[in-house]
């Protein structure tokens, strides 16, 4: 009896795995691995890695269109140290799928085009619409093990140009699931000219951009990855027939990101696009650069990175253009001239003659005035704020000097910061080991913290040095460390007396620094995120009026003890008034808002009544949509390995060190009335906040004893069974 092929190399895999097991018993040492904290190898066993090698990288050789217009690729495939692979998964483990797309820049043009275009029908209603699509029916040829050339079925016509860029894309993956590895996926572009040319793609926007939100950006799948495959299709000749909407990337990237501000959205038309799983529903997205201003997608620079060297990074200014600026303007016709001051555009030739890169002022017609986010204006005076000393010992009031300059370098006075929408506080709180219960007084409000205003009795000195003495002392018996925070504000009016004229504000740095009210050495409260990583996506985070910026001081009020009770009672909405204070503790309540989606869909909600009694549900209502459009909660924009949003599991884009894996999370139990457990232990608040599921608060519950406490680290410290880090890796 003939046996297929594959039984004899399931039988390979066996023997060489069971001599490589063999041997990793008999040998010693510290593990090497190329892997990070963060793959699912980095914690497979050293032999399994040793002999599946997991990973896939695609690379180009090179590329060829013959006067025929037969189109060709030469390709690598390999593991990430350069392992060639096998891509039938014989003599490597491991089946390796590949696609592939070939496209080019018509002369005069700046987008790619594709050779390879299907005509597509609407899933109902007989509308039609073009698509650029991959090859398939092509022929592979073998050069070796890990090097292969395809040849595409479809080839460019004869009288293609050969001065023109042409660029092949290669995507695919590998399926590694019978070793618990997952399946790797992989993609690569290559450009080149059929002339022997130096090419000249289109270069735009980077991917690395995109990865400061989306981790690592991927669709369809998983298989498609990076900026510079994605625009091989989706340009002018691919459309939605379903929707009638372009999938062009000028112009559906923009709607997609704008998101629940879309006018057409506003008016109560979603935005939606059929995709390869059916519709897709985009209309509750907001977008979260520069949380000063939320839905608001003025910060064009957060995508067209001025400093990521592309080469075209600044056409965004130079070449504005109906399909582009039609993407967050849905409601401009430009063919009648409506919301356009009146004036038709019949093409865009005429474009750039109002919309110039830049003008004399903000919020004029150019690309950069029109785009100016208020908060952010670069007429700002500007205000700096520093504590250079604090005296403070247990019992006593502390003394706080500080500074207070605008961006010349010269002081403000209080009485400049008097009045109006001016701020200025400082915010006392400890012990760093963990803040929420200390006691600062019996007319204190605020617990665990003390917020005083220095502006009527601070002295000061003309260029900006301030000296000010609380009214509250330090607790009597305090002990170690504790925080003193500055933050600050003003008011402003640009463009005044003119049809132009925005009230805003703009708000200072927070500075958090630390004093010792016994002698004892200054512990700093643990660093757990940092803002630079919050920044990646939201830009300038600045909450609260401007007034809160920086972690550090962040965590003074969202501690342990704090919840909503303070503003609960101004609900706006009635239906608020009558639930329990919700906590919003920093861990649970950053966990929660970046689960919202998920919570919303489990019929979970997460709803804080902040100031003004504003009603802010981050799990089933975050967007400012109409009632006709279905709302979500907060959609997390991190990226799973296979192409989806909403990645809660990459802890890494916001923690630091590691932080997510060190134990415990905190000392204090959180108080937490709309929660299952209240109050929570530190861990438990902080896991359950994303596994959120019954289940999970059982399994925490029982595994914290009410003497000893919580016991997670028998389970979920590092190198234990369920290691934080190893039960996130590679999702």
């Amino acid at each position: 009896m003939r046996m297929p092929s594959s039984v004899f190399a399931v039988g390979r895999y066996a023997l060489v795995l069971g001599i490589l097991v063999g041997s990793a018993v008999l040998m010693s040492g510290a593990k090497k691995t190329p892997f990070t904290v963060h793959d699912k190898a980095y914690y497979a066993p050293q032999a399994i890695v040793e002999y599946v090698n997991p990973g896939l990288v695609f690379s180009v050789v090179s590329a060829k269109i013959a006067s025929d217009g037969t189109i060709s690729v030469d390709y690598k495939v390999t593991d990430p140290s350069g392992l060639p692979l096998d891509i039938s998964g014989i003599q490597t483990p491991g089946t390796i799928s590949r696609s592939f797309l070939v496209a080019y820049i018509p002369k005069g043009q700046s987008q790619f085009a594709s050779y390879i275009v299907n005509t597509v029908s609407a899933v109902s209603g007989g509308a039609t619409g073009t698509q650029a699509a991959g090859d398939s029916g092509g022929t592979t040829t073998t050069v070796a093990v890990g090097e292969y050339v395809y040849t595409y079925k479809n080839k460019a016509p004869t009288t293609f140009d050969p001065t023109a860029t042409h660029r092949v894309g290669v995507y695919g993956s590998r399926n590694l699931t019978q070793w618990d590895l997952g399946t790797n996926y992989a993609s690569v572009t290559f450009d080149w000219v059929p002339n022997g040319a130096k090419p000249a793609p289109r270069d735009v926007v980077r991917t690395a951009d995109c990865n400061k939100c989306h981790d690592q950006l991927a669709f369809h799948g998983g298989t498609r990855r990076g900026l510079d495959l994605c625009i091989m299709c989706h340009q002018p000749q691919t459309v939605d027939p379903n929707t009638g909407n372009s999938l062009d990337m000028k112009v559906f990237i923009h709607s997609i990101h704008e998101g629940s501000a879309l006018p057409t959205v506003q008016a109560g038309k979603p935005y939606q696009i059929y995709g390869h799983n059916g519709y897709s529903d985009f209309s509750t997205v907001v977008y979260p650069s520069d949380a000063a201003s939320v839905a608001d997608a003025r910060n064009c620079q957060s995508c067209h990175n001025p400093s990521n060297g592309a080469a075209q990074t600044n056409v965004w200014m130079t070449n504005p253009n109906r399909a582009a600026c039609g993407g967050c303007h849905t409601d401009v016709n430009f063919t009648t001239g409506a919301n356009h001051v009146n004036l038709p555009q019949a093409d865009d030739s005429q474009c750039s003659q109002c919309h110039i890169p830049q003008g004399e002022l903000e919020f004029d017609a150019s690309i950069k005035g029109a785009h100016v986010v208020p908060t952010r204006s670069s007429t700002s005076p500007g205000i700096n704020l520093n504590i250079t000393k604090v005296v403070g010992t247990a019992g006593k009031p502390p003394v706080v000097t500080f500074t207070i300059k605008d961006n010349s370098g010269a002081g403000i006075s209080m009485a400049a910061m008097t009045g109006g929408s001016n701020r200025l506080a400082l915010v006392m709180a400890g012990p760093t080991t963990d803040y929420g219960y200390t006691n600062f007084g019996s007319d204190v409000t605020t617990p665990g913290y003390v917020s005083e205003n220095p502006v009527p009795t601070a002295t000061c000195t003309n260029d900006g040095t301030c000296q000010y003495t609380f009214t509250h002392s330090v607790p009597a018996k305090a002990t170690g460390t504790y925080a003193m925070g500055i933050e600050g504000r003003r008011g402003l009016t640009l463009l005044p007396n003119t049809t132009q004229q925005v009230s805003t504000e703009y708000g200072a740095k927070n500075v958090v620094v630390y004093f010792s009210v016994d002698g004892s050495p200054v512990v700093p409260r643990r660093t757990v995120v940092s803002i630079n990583n919050c920044n990646n996506c939201h830009a300038n985070l600045s909450l609260h009026g401007e007034n809160r910026n920086q972690i550090e001081m962040c965590v003074l009020c969202h501690n342990p003890s704090e919840g909503d009770e303070s503003t609960r009672p101004s609900a706006v909405v009635a239906s608020d008034k009558s639930l329990p204070t919700q906590g919003i503790n920093f861990a649970m309540m950053i966990h929660k808002i970046h689960t919202g989606s998920k919570m919303g869909a489990a019929g979970v909600t997460y709803t804080i009544v902040g100031f003004g009694g504003s009603h802010n549900d981050f799990g089933a209502a975050f967007a400012s949509v109409p009632t006709s459009i279905t709302n979500t909660g907060v959609l997390y924009p991190s990226m799973t390995n296979s192409g989806s949003t909403g990645n809660t599991a990459a802890c890494y884009m916001c923690h630091v060190n590691n932080s997510e894996a060190t134990f415990p999370i905190g000392l204090n139990k959180v108080t937490d009335p709309q929660g299952l457990i209240n109050p929570a232990p530190p861990t438990t608040s902080a896991c359950t906040a994303c596994h959120f599921d019954t289940p999970s608060f059982a399994h925490a519950n029982s595994q914290t004893d009410p003497k000893f406490g919580e016991a997670c680290t028998v389970c979920h410290a590092a190198g234990a069974a369920y290691d934080v880090l190893q039960v996130h890796a590679g999702q």
